[in-house]
């Protein structure tokens, strides 16, 4: 489809969605008895949501990622758009057999002793998926992606890019906490590997090897990958939604829920690389095998000082520590001249109470997240922009699991993986390069700033040491030596609150 053809395809879903507000409004001017705002607000939300589901798959994941951020769509669209799924009317074969020859060569079908090609088990705007028969009998599923989308998708990239920078100097106050371009940036660096079918094998190939630690968790094998065709063996069951918990045994339930949540949080919090779109879905299970992650093309990649922050986060609410949660939470991202810290940290004092009162079925990270970034847009705190990845993949892996595990703990998994991850840091960073950028860090520390350690340690002897948080234009070499040593004892002492914590809850039980 070519760009103008896009742009007014574009033009007239836009245009319907507003024609059809405007007869809402009429309506509801000339009735007296018009309906409640509930009932409208809803209304809305369907019909946005329908708007993006008929826009293709780019919205349909920009819509998903707003469902995450209640700080800037209505409740009634956060509702709606957690709705949003990619399954479209399937399309005969015959528009994707010139891929298969473009991409594996004219003689493509003697690779396979059959391909059902009468009845796809996917499909979605992006591609389409068939079973089939390799030669040599291994059963494999061939996923071929439509004609013209890479252009498609990327022209629309282009647009929204352009769109979210001009949304931004129209609303520059509301831009400086949740920077639009920058986060559909991030959504968009996340997706690209859906292009490009290389890519999505490779992410397969990393994510085999991380699920390798795993007993209950698998990854479909790569036979072969093109840009646009990739062959890949056939996961065993069907999607976790569509699954019978009767024909699992509760052990085998909470295995599987067990090992998904271990191995997301281990990608969250340790590797800095996790599955960014794990919805029911792209989950499939089968009693007495492994739970298969299926669908690589979306990933989220996250920098240890994140992974670390985020794990501050979940770790404070864990703890039941409002204050603390608002710390990590501030230096995940920024804060603007106009932020409400004090506020802000009352908010959390109170919310967290109420995510720690909760039974331990009902405690869910997802939506905690999202509550959090609704207060802190609220109160001027810029937020990370790779939150709105987070918090979509929390939100998903948790309501994946609770389709087949709804009874199990996830603050209970969260703990008992919590000494494993800091172990992995402290094994990371006891790594020949981290250690050897630790030692020069604290060497550049130590040639800048040993006056000023010494007045600090001085100070401490004296019990005079205070502490004034302000930002400030001055002294930067010498703030930002203070922040890095700062740092580094409060990671160090997270450490140590967590193996301590840790072996008190053993010594409890």
């Amino acid at each position: 489809m070519g760009n103008s053809r896009r742009a007014g395809k574009i033009i007239k879903v836009l245009g319907r969605l507003a024609a059809e507000e405007t007869a809402r409004t009429v309506h509801r001017l000339g009735d007296r008895a018009a309906r409640d705002g509930g009932d409208e607000a809803r209304s809305r939300a369907r019909a946005a949501r329908q708007a993006l589901e008929s826009l293709g798959p780019l919205y349909i994941k920009v819509g998903q990622m707003l469902s995450t951020r209640p700080d800037m769509v209505s409740a009634a669209m956060v509702e709606e758009f957690r709705k949003l799924h990619d399954h479209v009317a399937p399309s005969p074969f015959a528009e994707f057999e010139p891929v298969l020859a473009g991409e594996l060569g004219p003689d493509w079908a003697a690779g396979f002793r059959r391909i059902d090609t009468e009845d796809p088990i996917g499909t979605a705007s992006l591609a389409q998926v068939y079973r089939a028969e390799l030669a040599d009998g291994t059963t494999v599923a061939v996923k071929i992606q439509r004609q013209g989308v890479r252009e498609v998708m990327e022209a629309d990239m282009r647009l929204l890019t352009g769109l979210a920078r001009f949304a931004g100097r129209r609303a520059p106050r509301l831009n400086a906490v949740v920077d639009f371009e920058a986060m559909l940036g991030v959504l968009f660096d996340a997706m690209r590997p859906e292009l490009d079918f290389v890519l999505e094998a490779r992410n397969m190939k990393i994510a085999g090897k991380a699920a390798s630690g795993f007993k209950h968790i698998a990854v479909p094998d790569v036979i072969r990958a093109t840009p646009r065709v990739l062959i890949q063996t056939l996961a065993p069951g069907c999607s976790i939604r569509e699954a019978d918990p009767a024909a699992f045994t509760v052990q085998q339930r909470t295995d599987i829920g067990r090992d998904l949540l271990a191995f997301m949080y281990q990608g969250y919090f340790l590797d800095g690389w996790f599955h960014a779109d794990p919805h029911p879905g792209n989950i499939f299970v089968h009693p007495g095998s492994p739970a298969y992650l299926i669908d690589w093309g979306m990933v989220g990649r996250i920098d240890r000082s994140l992974g670390t922050h985020l794990l501050r986060v979940l770790l404070s609410v864990a703890q039941n520590d409002g204050t603390a949660l608002a710390q990590a939470w501030i230096e995940l991202g920024d804060v603007t001249p106009w932020a409400q810290v004090n506020a802000f940290c009352a908010d959390m004092v109170a919310l967290v109470p109420k995510v720690a009162a909760a039974s331990l079925e009902d405690l869910d990270f997802g939506l905690t997240l999202t509550s959090i970034l609704e207060q802190s847009t609220k109160r001027g705190i810029k937020t990370n922009t790779m939150i709105a990845v987070l918090g979509k993949s929390f939100a998903n892996i948790e309501g994946s699991i609770r389709c087949l595990s709804p009874e199990l703990s996830l603050l209970d998994v969260f703990e008992t993986e919590l000494v494993p991850i800091v172990q992995g840091h402290v094994k990371k960073f006891a790594s020949g390069a981290q250690a050897v950028h630790a030692l020069l860090e604290g060497i550049d520390d130590t040639t800048r700033t040993p006056q000023q350690l010494r007045g600090i340690i001085r100070d401490l002897a004296e019990h005079k040491l205070t502490v004034n948080v302000a930002h400030s234009q001055g002294a930067p070499a010498t703030r930002n030596a203070l922040e890095g040593v700062s740092h580094r004892i409060r990671d160090a002492a997270l450490l140590t609150m967590v193996v301590l914590w840790w072996r008190r809850s053993r010594t409890a039980r």
